[in-house]
């Protein structure tokens, strides 16, 4: 075997391990969730408000809901694999989502009060979410529960 094949039948095992290593991290499949939920979630709104013609502050609090409604399954099961108990992390998500919900509202209607388009807004909103739930779901709302232990 020349030394082209043998770095050629060794690329696929390395790449295949960083894909490996990139795709184990949660914060990775929390981004692809969360871009999903993005997607959901501004095309609700867009339906919503642009289509059906509901104001801002009923349409922005309702996309945002269903979209975070999927979310959750999505995060519990696919990203952080939690064996947390089901009443206790819903509840800390309702929690969570209220927050969010109230905040997203609120941004959204002050960058369009503010003469900016409504999607600004949301993107703004979006941004800020991002950051503040990864570490709330994974800390707080999908603990990790040590071995051995009841507590996360």
């Amino acid at each position: 075997m020349s030394g082209d094949e043998r770095r050629g039948a060794q690329r696929p095992g390395a790449v295949a391990r960083a894909a490996h290593r990139v795709w184990s991290h949660s914060a990775v499949r929390y981004l692809i969730v969360g871009g999903g939920a993005f997607l959901i979630d501004v095309g609700l709104l867009a339906l919503l408000h642009d289509v059906i013609g509901l104001p801002l502050v009923v349409a922005t609090p309702t996309a945002f809901l269903l979209s975070f409604a999927i979310t959750y399954l999505l995060q519990r099961t696919f990203t952080f694999s939690s064996d947390a108990g089901v009443a206790s992390s819903a509840i800390k998500y309702t929690a969570l989502v209220a927050f969010n919900t109230v905040a997203t509202t609120g941004i959204v209607a002050g960058v369009a009060a503010l003469g900016l388009p409504w999607v600004v807004g949301k993107i703004v909103a979006v941004g800020s979410t991002t950051v503040w739930n990864y570490f709330a779901y994974r800390y707080w709302v999908f603990p990790v529960r040590r071995p051995g232990t009841d507590a996360p």
